[in-house]
């Protein structure tokens, strides 16, 4: 197989055959005509349904995630709802973490449980915890790795096993590792999940999902239904989102870089009581991500020891680390979940710590954003 940053820049973007064109083409037809009735020009006949640079971008992400088939959509909860609804019906169940990503729970509590579909959150670091969680019904353990915002690690290759055991399938949403620092198909996943906004796109200029999988059969009922209800991503999307991927190799090795060094600043700051980060040894899911990724991450969330109050001053203090949801940009970003991006866990057992600050660790010079994050801290001392 050749390697990551070679499929990045290569699969699915062969020069164009007619112009030698080496990037690939914006194709904004939405119609495409036929040879005769029923005479369809390689498979594309109408934008929905299929569109050369939405395939381009798919063969190139089933090549970084190793899986054959590769679906790309509007959104990352476009492509979250497409596999629900497929996978499930009512008086079905599904597994979720604990700490799940606020809108992946808000899908799961206020539109799939309309429908009869019933759930459990369960840390999924606990294999005990999600043996007893499951039922007859169980169709789906839903995982995040690490988690969104409060970085915890699930071991991949132990949840399949337990997951297949039961009859279901294991779903896990990669976004905050990329293809890059994980292939979760690879430990026993049966489908993979992206919001490619984050990091896969990587220039906050873009939304998309996608669904990676090797099951032949499942994907022809991703084609199918994506089809059907029109969750596809326009080609200037798709383009937008091949040409961040070509970097996201280098990008992601800065990003580690520079959490290192925040996690590090973070760690001996009197104004934290507790750092979030798998790279960190003292952190319960550092061994198991040690063996499953490649490197820890861009993503860092931290407890501030002042509190709520604190937490938001941090948040107001920095000028680099911009105040904005999201993640997984070029640009650093800071956000208070409880909130922002997860205010919809609020008064569940999702609910997370009001005094928790996640940062999406950007690519900008290390000394930069270490000396913006020690300014705001300061004053909270």
């Amino acid at each position: 197989m050749q390697g990551f940053s070679t499929r990045a820049i290569h699969a699915g973007q062969d020069p164009d055959p007619t112009t030698g064109a080496v990037t690939t083409s914006i194709h904004t037809s939405s119609t495409y005509a036929q040879d005769g009735v029923g005479g369809i020009r390689g498979g594309y006949e109408y934008s929905r349904s299929a569109n050369p640079t939405r395939t381009a971008l798919q063969e190139c992400l089933a090549a970084l995630e190793g899986g054959r088939h590769a679906h790309a959509f509007g959104s990352g909860m476009g492509a979250t709802d497409t596999l629900l609804r497929i996978l499930l019906r009512p008086g079905d169940h599904l597994v979720i973490p604990h700490d799940a990503y606020g809108g992946t729970f808000r899908l799961v509590d206020k539109v799939l449980a309309g429908f009869g579909v019933e759930h459990t959150p369960v840390d999924l670091a606990d294999h005990d915890a999600l043996r007893a969680a499951l039922r007859p019904s169980t169709r789906v353990v839903w995982s995040e790795t690490p988690t969104n915002p409060l970085l915890g690690i699930a071991d991949i290759a132990g949840l399949a096993a337990i997951t297949h055991e039961a009859g279901a399938r294991l779903v896990v949403d990669n976004t905050f590792a990329s293809p890059y620092l994980q292939t979760p198909l690879a430990l026993g996943a049966d489908v993979v999940v992206h919001s490619t906004t984050k990091y896969v796109g990587g220039h906050s200029d873009v939304v998309g999902g996608a669904l990676i999988t090797d099951d032949d059969e499942l994907a022809e009922r991703i084609t199918f239904t994506q089809n059907s209800v029109g969750s596809v991503p326009g080609p200037f999307d798709a383009w937008l989102t091949l040409r961040g991927v070509k970097t996201l190799a280098v990008r992601m090795e800065r990003h580690c870089d520079n959490a290192e060094r925040i996690a590090e600043l973070l760690g001996a700051h009197p104004a934290v009581s507790q750092v979030l980060y798998p790279g960190l040894p003292g952190h319960p899911g550092h061994e198991v991500a040690a063996k499953q990724m490649r490197r820890f991450g861009g993503m860092v969330s931290f407890l501030a020891a002042g509190g709520r109050d604190a937490a938001l001053r941090i948040c107001a203090e920095t000028k680099l680390f911009t105040l904005a949801e999201s993640l997984g940009g070029v640009e650093s970003l800071i956000e208070h979940p409880g909130q922002m991006t997860h205010a919809a866990t609020a008064g569940s057992m999702l609910e997370v710590p009001d005094s928790l600050v996640r940062l999406s660790v950007g690519i900008e010079d290390a000394d930069d954003l270490v000396d913006d994050l020690r300014t705001a801290l300061d004053t909270v001392r």
